[in-house]
């Protein structure tokens, strides 16, 4: 019994602190808004365009920004108060929410409003992004720190089956503009609870107001992610996880030509992964005193179980596969950004968190371009294959090469020197501890 108790999902950080649930509570309530949203503007561009192309380029139309919005958010997550800065940037969602609302309910919606009020959000979403990601240690404490990332993990998953469900439900009774309203309602709720959020000041800001010395504070955090070992290598099996390993975009194709099926296929494809992250969270106890070999483990649990998928024609097995291959990535996705926060100091978490962002924003859209073009030279069923094969290789290529990753452990002190930013020679690992 105590070592099934051991692989119950950790509720601590819910239980014990009170600003952690307000957040949680505020993310979970947005998020759900805002995948409905992406259901909604879509289905709403293909209603005034009939042109898949420009869904497509209204998802650049919110990348984009969202990359410029980290790098800054990063900026300012280590100079001001984490929690103003949430606060700022999730409000102004709300109206953006509201115009889409606005533009839907009018005899004629109007595409570039569409557009502008996507680039917005990906604008916003990226400058409040970084100061979340940073706060959640402040908020629960090192030790909390893979529990934290499976609730935040699981809440994701969550979201992602029911929010598209929802929103198809709402655009299919009251209509698109109910889900935009939803969103707005949602973002008013976050906005809400992180009002009762205690301060949440960097333990250092960084100093300097100028641009040039932002600067200097974003090549900091360069110099820092460069010269620390452990944080290369999770940059590295992330890619490793990422690029050449989403298959999303094949569902349409693999269940009209590897499954024989229609849209009822598609759906259980796409919630296939979902439904197994939702059972890793639920088992993600043992997280918290895991690290490093665990990660890898992970990241090959997704390669192999994509290498499986695209090489069976039998359904079951392939939503099987998927399963294990979304509990591979939510283990991973714990881990590796519970690693990610627990081997940088408190003054460099905002910096480290974006370009973390960046990278987790650039790698999937590699990754579905590359799926893509090997699915034109090869089929899709190879390509996802290949692509599941070459996750492996690098993988195994990384641990190979990474010593401070496999020897990463959670519940280990952070190494004195991470609390030096700026001075990338002193995070070289002089012992066994996390670098």
């Amino acid at each position: 019994m105590p070592r099934l108790s051991g692989l119950a999902m950790d509720l601590t950080p819910l239980r014990e602190h009170r600003d952690f649930r307000l957040l949680y509570a505020g993310f979970l309530g947005a998020l759900l808004g805002t995948l409905m949203t992406s259901v909604a503007v879509a289905v709403q561009i293909y209603e005034l365009t009939g042109s898949p192309l420009q869904i497509g380029l209204v998802s650049l139309a919110r990348a984009l920004p969202l990359v410029v919005g980290v790098l800054i958010g990063g900026v300012l997550a280590d100079r001001t108060d984490r929690r103003l800065l949430m606060l700022v940037t999730r409000l102004p969602l709300a109206l953006v929410a509201a115009g889409l609302m606005l533009n839907a309910l009018l005899p004629h919606p109007q595409l570039w409003v569409i557009y502008t009020a996507t680039a917005l959000t990906g604008l916003f979403a990226g400058l409040g992004g970084p100061a979340m990601m940073a706060a959640i240690p402040a908020l629960v404490g090192t030790e909390r720190l893979a529990a934290a990332g499976a609730l935040t993990a699981a809440s994701t998953q969550l979201a992602a089956l029911l929010g598209p469900a929802l929103g198809g439900i709402l655009i299919a009774g009251p209509g698109i503009a109910a889900c935009f309203a939803v969103d707005a309602a949602g973002f008013l709720v976050f906005g809400v609870a992180l009002f009762f959020v205690r301060p949440l000041p960097p333990a250092t800001a960084a100093g300097g107001k100028g641009v040039r010395q932002a600067f200097a504070a974003v090549a900091d955090g360069v110099r820092f992610v460069r010269g620390h070992r452990l944080i290369v290598g999770l940059l590295l099996v992330d890619a490793a996880a990422m690029v050449f390993t989403m298959p999303q975009a094949l569902y349409p194709v693999l269940a009209d030509e590897q499954f024989g099926g229609g849209p009822t296929v598609v759906g259980l494809l796409y919630a296939a992964p979902a439904l197994g992250a939702l059972v890793g969270a639920a088992t993600s106890g043992w997280t918290a005193r895991a690290g490093g070999h665990a990660l890898i483990g992970a990241v090959l649990v997704w390669g192999l179980s994509l290498t499986g998928f695209g090489l069976t024609t039998y359904l079951p097995l392939a939503l099987a596969l998927l399963a294990l291959a979304g509990l591979g990535d939510l283990i991973s996705e714990t881990l590796r950004s519970a690693l990610l926060q627990h081997g940088t100091p408190d003054a460099l978490r905002g910096r480290v968190s974006s370009l973390w962002m960046v990278q987790a924003t650039v790698s999937p859209a590699l990754g579905n371009a590359a799926v893509g073009f090997l699915a034109e030279l090869s089929g899709a069923r190879s390509a996802v294959t290949v692509g599941g094969l070459v996750c492996v290789v690098a993988t195994l290529l990384v641990a190979a090469g990474s010593p401070a990753l496999r020897a990463a452990r959670l519940g280990t002190p952070a190494p004195a020197g991470a609390a030096a930013p700026g001075r990338p020679e002193e995070h070289a690992p002089r012992s066994s501890a996390p670098q």
